[in-house]
């Protein structure tokens, strides 16, 4: 199926960062576009003023003509919008072409050389500083990104001169067995998404299926200490990676000033003095992943010096809304323990003197009631923490599940609150901040220009 011979579009979730890219990608192909969302959002308006046609009212009067023929018009829906959605219901029950997204992005990227990242974490990071390198290259690359690159304020790299495209490989409904890597780095496999898999086994299980849709001749980077759990079949090569240890690794890490430096070693290479354009210890692995991938691509010293120390970040990771001699506002998507203890411990690393206080939005019930006690394990690592209600995504509440699940665990010494959103801005003003964190997959990001306002105060 070509889906470019569509004369429209129509995205049922279209605010989804992942759905956002392919609204751009079809914009880009001078395709009608349309859609739904739950509620208007910075990234919506910004689709809107690109040619978008985006509401937010479930309302079949709302749909654009343009995308009421069944045979000129593709929908294309996220897993967040539930089956009983009076649009969904109406394209399925009238014969429209209905493709889940990543049935969308496969039938674009696998025809070229898709470069997967994958893993339960380190994905949008780690696929964006590749992009970032490879767009910055010789190479270029396209890029579906699973979050708004810093550097070109989107979540999309269109270039058609190059067959490379960069692909976050998400593994939340099995999502990345629609594609065909060339070449791909698993990053992580930490049990998540058991709502979706039932046990860890099966989570792994799904990422092994993931590593057998390498193509021939393609290559697996693999974060040392799993490559034995992902056997792969036929001509592919594996390589293994991490900050210490495996065929790519860093050596000589060391902070100066602010600024992080380490030495990349591979099987044949050498770079010595690689500077993070983003100072977090967690980005070393990150980029040591990011330049493996590169330098398997054909990228060349230089431009990957210049692309790891020009690299500015992504949105919502590791993003320093606020940071000067008296405050430092720091927000991040982490949402999964390991990830809330590495990002506590990459903002320890650059601060090890000062008060870390921490505002953690738990995402998703049946994420909070698998890792209750992991969540405050790792929260216990701040020295405040305040928790607030579940953000529920896509599901209903569970009787049982709440916040308290969380705030009962937290290790004695660690001072802690619970706190609903809407008197988070009133509880902070009350503190003497420091060091601030405000951590979650949720709509905890919509707070964050004004608790910045409330610190440079």
């Amino acid at each position: 199926m070509d889906i470019c011979n569509f004369k429209s579009v129509y995205f049922l979730g279209a605010g989804g960062i992942g759905m956002s890219a392919l609204v751009r990608y079809f914009l880009s192909h001078n395709i009608f576009v349309a859609g739904y969302d739950l509620v208007e959002s910075e990234l919506t308006r910004t689709l809107c003023s690109e040619g978008a046609s985006i509401h937010y009212e479930d309302n079949v009067n709302l749909i654009p003509k343009q995308c009421l023929d069944k045979e000129t018009t593709l929908v294309v829906i996220t897993p967040a919008v539930p089956e009983n959605h009076t649009e969904s219901c109406y394209f399925r029950n009238n014969g429209f072409v209905v493709m889940k997204r990543a049935q969308v992005l496969g039938l674009i990227v696998n025809a070229h050389k898709p470069l997967g990242v994958a893993g339960t974490h380190g994905k949008t990071t780690t696929s964006t500083m590749l992009a970032h390198i490879l767009n910055n290259s010789h190479l270029g690359c396209n890029a579906f990104l699973g979050g708004i690159s810093k550097n070109i304020g989107s979540n999309l790299i269109l270039n058609k001169s190059s067959e490379l495209y960069v692909v976050e490989s998400d593994e939340f409904d099995r999502s990345f067995h629609n594609l065909r890597p060339y070449m791909t780095v698993v990053t992580s496999m930490d049990p998540d998404h058991l709502d979706i898999y039932g046990n860890y086994e099966n989570y792994v299980d799904s990422f092994r299926k993931y590593v057998s849709l390498i193509q021939d001749g393609g290559v697996l980077v693999v974060k040392k200490g799993l490559e034995n759990k992902l056997p792969v079949a036929g001509n592919v090569r594996v390589f293994t990676y991490s900050k210490d240890e495996g065929d790519f690794h860093a050596e000589n890490v060391r902070a100066e000033k602010g600024e992080i430096y380490f030495d990349f070693i591979g099987p044949d290479a050498r770079i010595d003095n690689l500077q993070l354009g983003v100072p977090l210890y967690i980005n070393i692995e990150n980029s040591v992943a990011a330049v493996a991938m590169a330098l398997l691509n054909g990228a060349n010293e230089d431009e990957i010096r210049n692309g790891v120390s020009s690299f500015r970040g992504v949105n919502r990771r590791f993003d320093f809304v606020v940071k000067n001699e008296k405050h430092v506002l720091v927000s991040d998507y982490a949402h999964h323990p390991v990830e809330i203890r590495k990002s506590i411990e990459s903002v320890r690393f650059l601060y090890p003197d000062r008060k870390i206080t921490g505002v953690f939005q738990p995402h998703l019930y049946t994420r909070t009631r698998d890792l209750y006690k992991e969540f405050a394990e790792s929260l216990s690592l701040l020295d405040e923490v305040i928790i607030l209600d579940i953000y529920p995504a896509r599901e209903k509440p569970i009787e049982g599940v709440t916040s308290e699940m969380i705030y009962n665990n937290i290790k004695e010494g660690v001072k802690k609150e619970l706190c609903s959103k809407n008197d988070l801005l009133s509880l902070l003003s009350t503190k003497e901040l420091d060091v601030l964190m405000t951590i979650g997959a949720g709509n905890i990001d919509s707070l964050v220009p004004e608790i910045a306002d409330l610190m440079n105060r």
